[in-house]
């Protein structure tokens, strides 16, 4: 990852931009590197993946324009070679394409892009910025005001903490410019519905993805997957194995009393033949952990701390003992396939209306998750679930083919890779929420601390101090009030506890785990 600052305006000093930059050097340990353009300021802390010379670090200039990129943009390849007739590239970075990109096409550029991105640019000729993010917000990026209403955008929230009383997430698949927010790509809005039969579904499912992770795999900084056992990581990384043709490195957490993904992992490792390492946390662990990952998260959303917990302390280990630059995820599955609470979905409509809320809230849930946890390590994280070509084909399929309608949840991606790439008790293996599948003891001992710190008097005072998506667990009151110290008044950046859909019959619960759900079965085991 790196991290990504700018602003345009008079009312904040450059000594006070970088104080606030400096909250996300881990992003980019690297280099740091902050530029005038007469009233804009921009800065870019650089994680050094593709392009490891220093002549790949931002922002790059061009006839006075100027951008900086948290990014990776696939495929740059055969548009530098085009752009090569116009323009003398002088490094290896991918990132290097935007600017000779935005000076050819404009604004229309980024709906060009195959990227998990976001980026800043400069125009010195109309002395404006323009801003975008991907389609999906795999890349964060969040904007503000000054008081004079002058804006500013940075890679997290924690940059802009008191330079702005309101610090809103830049929305995914929108770029800024002329003032305006623009939506470009919208991967919920199906243009037409796909008429392929089950097995050619299922054969484009696996083609697609196969594509999607061979592209994250081009990098010229070190290499390593997350496992958990369950069948998303367990695919991507059988389906890099077989790319590769060499052992990849993978690595697996789980609790030191009852850890449930550490057996299956280390099944698809052997499998595999990966190089494989397993982290082992406790409580203690877990407990000294839940400020910083709430801090660096930026969220009270009880389902992504918790989740983040076991993902924050693997990425840690990683980065403490490896010389891992890139970490390929699972992510994106459930939103796309379904989750434990769909197989409850009343019809094919209300399927395809959740997958599709979902997608559009991922940069508030899984995708903050992974981003966070991997690059305040300093790492990279890449997603092949989130490949634009696999989410729009996906998000095409007639819902009904998507619906459980087969007794096995994520019939399809399952069907896509029988064969050779996993056991078959992996690839059939039923859904275990990571947080749970760490151990079912995480998730109990944060309760249990949150029973401790508040009395029943203590949790009704909590609560009633706030009016906006109110606490109602005393594990949730725990979670706003630590983010509340981190980020005082800025609650509005999340819209909502991530939760089943309670209007579906068996899914009105209290609790986002799918542990409550009547269908869990044998997913914790």
């Amino acid at each position: 990852m790196c991290s990504i600052m700018g602003f345009m305006g008079k009312s904040i000093s450059l000594e006070e931009f970088k104080d606030h930059f400096d909250k996300t050097i881990s992003r980019g340990p690297d280099m740091q590197q902050i530029n005038c353009y007469g009233d804009v300021i921009l800065g870019f802390e650089r994680l050094a993946i593709m392009g490891l010379s220093p002549e790949g670090m931002q922002p790059f200039e061009c006839h006075g324009n100027a951008v900086v990129c948290n990014g990776e943009i696939y495929g740059f390849r055969p548009i530098k070679k085009e752009l090569e007739k116009e323009y003398t590239f002088i490094s290896e970075s991918d990132c290097e394409i935007l600017l000779p990109m935005y000076e050819k096409y404009g604004v229309e550029m980024f709906a060009k892009l195959d990227a998990e991105y976001a980026c800043i640019i400069y125009d010195a000729k109309k002395n404006t910025l323009i801003a975008a993010r991907d389609p999906i917000g795999i890349r964060p990026l969040f904007y503000g005001y000054t008081a004079e209403g002058e804006i500013m955008f940075a890679s997290e929230a924690k940059n802009l903490v008191g330079l702005t009383d309101k610090i809103m997430p830049f929305p995914p698949g929108y770029y800024y410019a002329d003032g305006e927010f623009v939506c470009y790509r919208d991967m919920t809005a199906v243009k037409e519905v796909s008429q392929d039969d089950l097995e050619t579904v299922c054969s484009k499912i696996h083609d697609k993805l196969v594509a999607g992770i061979e592209k994250r795999l081009d990098a010229d900084a070190p290499v390593g997957f997350l496992l958990s056992g369950g069948l998303d990581s367990s695919l991507v990384c059988a389906v890099s194995a077989q790319i590769l043709k060499k052992p990849i490195r993978t690595f697996a957490i789980g609790m030191s009393t009852d850890a449930i993904d550490l057996k299956y992992a280390k099944e698809v490792a052997d499998h595999i033949h990966s190089d494989h390492t397993e982290i082992i946390i406790t409580k203690e662990d877990v407990l000294a952990a839940l400020p910083e990952v709430v801090h660096i998260l930026g969220t009270f959303d009880i389902t992504t701390i918790r989740a983040s917990i076991g993902m924050y302390l693997i990425c840690k280990a990683i980065h403490e003992t490896t010389d891992v630059r890139v970490l390929l995820t699972g992510e994106i599955s459930d939103e796309l396939f379904g989750y434990k609470y769909t197989d409850f979905a009343p019809s094919a409509e209300a399927f395809q209306e959740e997958s599709a809320k979902r997608i559009r809230e991922l940069y508030m849930y899984d995708v903050l998750r992974a981003d966070r946890c991997i690059s305040t390590n300093s790492m990279e994280a890449r997603v092949p679930f989130g490949d634009l070509d696999f989410v729009e084909y996906v998000m095409s399929i007639d819902p009904e083919k998507k619906m459980n309608k087969y007794n096995k949840g994520k019939y399809l991606l399952r069907h896509a890779f029988e064969g050779d790439y996993l056991p078959y008790s992996i690839l059939m293996r039923e859904k275990a929420a990571f947080s749970d599948a760490v151990g079912h003891s995480m998730v109990d001992y944060l309760k249990a601390y949150a029973e401790e710190k508040y009395d029943d008097a203590a949790f009704e005072a909590g609560c009633a101090k706030y009016d906006y998506v109110k606490p109602f667990t005393k594990e949730s009151l725990l979670y706003r009030d630590l983010f509340e110290q981190f980020y005082p008044g800025q609650a509005e950046m999340i819209v909502d506890f991530w939760m089943p859909n309670k209007e579906w019959e068996g899914c009105n619960v209290n609790d986002p785990s799918a542990r409550v759900l009547s269908n869990y079965g044998a997913s914790g085991v």
